[in-house]
């Protein structure tokens, strides 16, 4: 009896990792249904895209024009460039895939709290992304070609896809850095650390913030400061935002303690 039991408890035990796959599977598959729906319709437009994505950079050059050292990367390059796109325009679609994957593990207050973070996150990725294009290429790109043009020696000639490299690391580090205030509330919420601590933090976050500009913009100052600032900024709204998160927790576990 305690055999048959036991098997019956992994028979159903498998069931469940499977159930999971086939969840995982059909989670994927719909994200990816998204991309693809943004992407196709975005293929005749390659070229247009890209002459909005590269506008900072040619807005900055005397011929206002990038040039291209393989004939293939006139095609490759703005097909790619629309891919990325893509992704991004349904990055809404691809985090309510993986939060609609999570949610039946949560409990019903993890979901209160989850769903505002999910919603969070992709507002300041958005706006990461565009204080990186509207704000900090223009300044970047006319400091240096503007540095560059005051040499004889330096012509300016960018290639497309060493453009589209730095567009995407600029796009991703920019908006990915924007995350902290949620990184900051869900360090709170696991009980990895307090409001109290990231206080104390705080000269350490700024100087990291620095070291972490000068890894993942170009090497000068104007890109590095411009993405430590906002950083530390949001770091300080994180902790701001911990400290509300927290103080309701600690209100809730009183009166629950109190109905006791």
């Amino acid at each position: 009896m305690d055999n048959a039991t036991a098997e019956e408890k992994e028979e159903l035990a498998e069931g469940t990792l499977l159930s999971h796959l086939v969840e995982l599977r059909s989670r994927l598959l719909k994200s990816f249904a998204a991309v693809m729906i943004v992407f196709v319709p975005l293929i005749p437009f390659a070229q247009k895209v890209f002459e909005f994505a590269s506008g900072p950079l040619r807005d900055a050059l005397p011929g206002g024009q990038l040039i291209s050292t393989r004939p293939i990367d006139v095609v490759f390059v703005p097909f790619k460039l629309a891919f990325f796109v893509a992704i991004f325009i349904a990055m809404p679609v691809i985090l309510y895939q993986a939060w609609a994957f999570v949610a039946p593990g949560l409990y019903r207050r993890e979901k209160r709290f989850a769903l505002p973070m999910l919603l969070s996150s992709i507002l300041l990725f958005y706006a990461g992304v565009a204080f990186a294009y509207y704000v900090v290429f223009p300044l970047i790109f006319s400091f240096v070609v503007g540095l560059a043009a005051s040499s004889d020696a330096i012509n300016v000639l960018p290639d497309i896809a060493d453009y589209l490299s730095l567009l995407i690391t600029l796009v991703l580090a920019f908006g990915l850095a924007f995350e902290v205030p949620v990184a900051t509330v869900l360090m709170v919420w696991t009980g990895l650390t307090t409001p109290q601590k990231l206080a104390k933090a705080r000269p350490y976050v700024f100087l990291m913030a620095f070291v972490i500009g000068m890894f993942l913009t170009p090497p000068d100052m104007i890109s590095q400061t411009l993405l430590a600032v906002p950083v530390y900024l949001l770091y300080e709204l994180g902790i701001l935002m911990a400290r509300l998160f927290s103080g309701q927790r600690d209100k809730r576990k009183d009166e629950a303690v109190a109905a006791e």
